[in-house]
């Protein structure tokens, strides 16, 4: 499951003997999130307006979040120069948490992999200087889940990857039934989408060009005094 609290507590509801555990895309995504709203405040303080595409710290936006050992030379370069900047010390440190987060989910080692992500909560989770806003907030939710966190690397393979792709379809729909009032309507609306691979029998929508709705359930649709025309 994700980071959201009410999920866990619905699942310790229905499902108490099931053991909790966070995907370790939601986990570093946590991590990723800290690390741009940490680059994004010290944009705002070094430059005083939001990133430019000039900006070093807007350029390298993608390049931070790129793991250490996927990095190309000409990636290396730019976040040594990035680094050298003492304005932007607060985002290296950032950055260098995120690191260690990725790094422990590939450690081949799972028993390694699940240490150094305990070392890692624990020391995100107190003495972090008040400058490290973004740290400070990870680490005090990662206490809180460090449980769920860590059964990942008792549970390898756990993910919740099927359960989002569904919720994706649902979310779909749900976004594509805005302005339907009438039920049978949006059915016939959803029956009417096409595969991918079946573009040629697509069905027109009233916003398409119109080259004639005669023969189609559009059509049959139409009020009576009009479906003559």
């Amino acid at each position: 499951m994700d980071g959201f609290t009410g999920f866990k507590s619905a699942a310790a509801e229905e499902v108490p003997d099931a053991v909790a555990v966070m995907d370790p895309f939601h986990v570093v995504r946590l991590a990723g999130d800290a690390l741009d709203k940490c680059r994004r405040r010290v944009q705002l303080q070094v430059h005083g307006h939001r990133g430019f595409k000039d900006d070093p710290l807007y350029k390298a936006r993608r390049t931070l979040h790129t793991g250490a050992g996927l990095l190309t030379d000409r990636q290396k370069g730019r976040l040594t120069v990035l680094f050298a900047n003492d304005a932007h010390a607060e985002v290296e440190v950032t950055w260098w948490i995120y690191q260690r987060m990725v790094a422990a989910y590939r450690e081949p080692d799972r028993t390694q992999g699940r240490k150094s992500m305990v070392k890692l909560i624990e020391s995100i989770s107190s003495g972090v200087p008040k400058a490290l806003t973004e740290i400070i907030t990870l680490g005090q939710t990662h206490k809180k889940r460090a449980a769920d966190a860590l059964a990942y690397f008792d549970r390898p393979g756990t993910s919740n990857g099927p359960t989002e792709a569904l919720n994706g379809r649902l979310e779909h729909l749900r976004d594509s039934a805005l302005g339907f009032r009438n039920l049978t309507n949006y059915i016939a609306s959803r029956c009417s989408r096409p595969a991918a691979s079946d573009r040629n029998r697509y069905t027109l929508d009233w916003d398409e060009p119109d080259e004639g709705v005669h023969g189609t359930w559009k059509h049959a649709m139409l009020p009576p005094e009009i479906r003559g025309c």
